[in-house]
C-alpha cells in the first residue's frame, strides 16, 4: 500500500487521476493542457502513478495513452473501511465507476494485469483451445489465428463452435492479438432489457474488436504485462460493453490463475 499512499499524496498526481477519472485515453500532452507544469513534470508524476500501478498506459502507433486503473485505491479502502465499518468518500465512489475497467467519457475497455510467466506462453494461451477451454469456463474461440482468418465462437459449454463473422486482424506471437469481435446474438436479447425491437436491432449491427498487448513488466519481478483493449463501441451505454466489463476481469483472472500454477475455486481442496 505505501507506493499508492506517497502516489496519493501530492496535489499534482491527484489532480491528474482526477482528469483520467473524468476522461480516459489521455496522452500526456493532454494531461498536462492548463496545469501549469512543464511536460517533463507531468511525465515524472505519471511515472509515479504508473509505478503504483494507479495508472494503465496503451501504446497506439506513436501516442502513449493513459487510463485510471483505481484498483489499488478501492483495495486499501476496503481494508480500512471493513475495518472500521465507515461509508466510503465521495471521491472513492467516483472511483468505483470504473473499477470494471470501463472508461468514462469514452466507450472502450482497458484492463492491465500482471502474470508471472513468459510472453511465449501467455501468446498460447490465448489461442490454445485447450487452455481457452479452461479459464474461458468452455466457452471462447476457435482460429487458425493466422491474419484474416475466422475466429469461431462457443456460445455454450455444450454446444458447438460458430461462425459469427469475427475475424483475426493481427497475430504476432509473444507481442500481440487482436481479433473483430461478434454482435449480440439472439440469446443476448434475454440478458438485458431493450425498450423496443429498434433498440435491439441497433445493438444487435454493433461491431468491436479486441485487442491482447504482451509486454515485459517495467518491474521485472511483476512479470509480464498483458494490456486487454475492448473498444469500437458506438456509445458508453452499449449492452456489449456492459457485458464485456464484467466478463473480461473474470476471465483474465482466471487466466492468471491457471498460468501461475494457482488453484481454481471448484477444486478440491
Amino acid at each position: 500500500m505505501e507506493p499508492v499512499f506517497r502516489a496519493l499524496a501530492d496535489p499534482s498526481r491527484r489532480e491528474l487521476l482526477d482528469r483520467l477519472d473524468a476522461r480516459g485515453g489521455q496522452t500526456l500532452r493532454e494531461l498536462g493542457e492548463g496545469l501549469g507544469m512543464s511536460r517533463q513534470a507531468v511525465s515524472k508524476h505519471l511515472a509515479v502513478l504508473e509505478s503504483a500501478l494507479l495508472v494503465t498506459v496503451v501504446r497506439r502507433g506513436r501516442e502513449k495513452l493513459h487510463y485510471l486503473d483505481p484498483v489499488p485505491i478501492q483495495e486499501v479502502a476496503d481494508r480500512w473501511t471493513g475495518r472500521y465499518g465507515r461509508h466510503r468518500p465521495a471521491a472513492l465512489s467516483r472511483l468505483e465507476q470504473s473499477l470494471e475497467g470501463t472508461v468514462m467519457g469514452k466507450p472502450e475497455f482497458v484492463y492491465a494485469i500482471y502474470i508471472q510467466t513468459t510472453a511465449e506462453h501467455l501468446y498460447q494461451a490465448l489461442t490454445d483451445p485447450e487452455s481457452i477451454k479452461i479459464y474461458m469456463g468452455g466457452y471462447g474461440p476457435e482460429s487458425t489465428w493466422e491474419v484474416g482468418a475466422p475466429v469461431r465462437w462457443k456460445m455454450d459449454p455444450d454446444g458447438e463452435f460458430e461462425e459469427v463473422g469475427q475475424r483475426v486482424l493481427e497475430a504476432e506471437p509473444g507481442r500481440r492479438l487482436s481479433y473483430t469481435w461478434h454482435t449480440l446474438q439472439p440469446m443476448h436479447r434475454q440478458m438485458f432489457d431493450f425498450a423496443s425491437d429498434e433498440e435491439w436491432e441497433k445493438a444487435a449491427r454493433e461491431r468491436s474488436k479486441v485487442t491482447f498487448d504482451i509486454e515485459p513488466a517495467d518491474e521485472p519481478e511483476l512479470g509480464i504485462r498483458l494490456t486487454v483493449s475492448h473498444d469500437g463501441f458506438d456509445s458508453p451505454d452499449s449492452r456489449m460493453l456492459e457485458g464485456v466489463s464484467d466478463g473480461w476481469i473474470a476471465i483474465l483472472s482466471s487466466l492468471k490463475t491457471l498460468l501461475e500454477g494457482g488453484r481454481f475455486l471448484d477444486e478440491p481442496a
